[in-house]
């Protein structure tokens, strides 16, 4: 039977690709929650649930507001993919149509 060898073993260094800090990766972009144009719900209503569940001041919320129905959309609020998540499902409790996407 042969003895198991006391002597320490040697590896050769392992060379590591470390990432670009300067690049950003995908779960570091924001998200955005974009506010659609929709045939029901009036531009005062749609103003005011701006104001109720973004803090937003009347002439921002109202600015929003117009940019939806004139452009077609808004983007209302921006944050983590979570934040996004909540903020569209508040959006959806409101009656408005709401999604959210990566910038």
């Amino acid at each position: 039977m042969k003895r198991p060898s006391t002597r320490a073993s040697s590896t050769a260094p392992v060379e590591i690709d470390e990432p670009d800090i300067g690049q950003e990766s995908e779960t570091e972009k924001p998200w955005v929650v974009l506010v659609w144009n929709d045939p029901i719900n009036l531009m005062s209503y749609v103003t005011f649930v701006l104001q109720k569940l973004f803090g937003y001041s009347l002439e921002k919320a109202q600015a929003m507001m117009l940019d939806v129905h004139e452009k077609g959309r808004a983007v209302v609020s921006s944050g983590s993919k979570e934040k996004a998540e909540l903020d569209v499902f508040r959006l959806h409790e409101h009656g408005l149509w709401a999604t959210m996407q990566q910038d």
